[in-house]
């Protein structure tokens, strides 16, 4: 892949931006590995090695096991190993991020309503909507997986 524009050298103010974002989510009631299926299911879905990369790594160093990591890809199958509350943020970050098929349906957003205060539901659809904007930004600009 040629290497291409960077956003945070080329348009500081846009990176901010983004970066705004990201701090808010660090103010949400969302715990770390909520944050973090979230974030990996999106790049999963979007085909982000970039963010896939830095957010497993983030998962285990806040205490997910591997083998979550691993079957997150098919956690509808493996849904024992997630608690109601992982299911839901999964769908929605599924839902979310697939928007054009059906966008959030009502069932899910049911299921949250269950699960979740309102200001919770928000923080949800946000984190979902900041790693799309990331991944869609380290995926057009080639951004590449850093070698250890």
């Amino acid at each position: 892949m040629s290497v291409r524009i960077n956003i945070a050298a080329t348009d500081s103010s846009a990176y901010k931006a983004m970066s705004g974002l990201e701090q808010y989510l660090q103010t949400t009631s969302l715990n770390h590995i909520q944050k973090e299926l979230i974030k990996i299911r999106a790049s999963q879905i979007n085909g982000c090695a970039f963010c896939l990369d830095m957010h497993t790594r983030d998962a285990v160093q806040y205490g997910e096991t591997p083998q979550r990591i691993y079957l997150l890809n098919a956690w509808r199958e493996a849904s024992e190993f997630y608690t109601d509350e992982e299911q839901v943020l999964l769908a929605m970050t599924e839902e979310i991020t697939l928007i054009s098929r059906q966008g959030l349906t009502e069932n899910t957003y049911a299921r949250a309503k269950g699960l979740f205060s309102e200001k919770q539901i928000a923080e949800i659809i946000m984190a979902v909507i900041t790693i799309n904007a990331w991944n869609r930004i380290a995926v057009s600009t080639h951004l590449r997986v850093p070698t250890d």
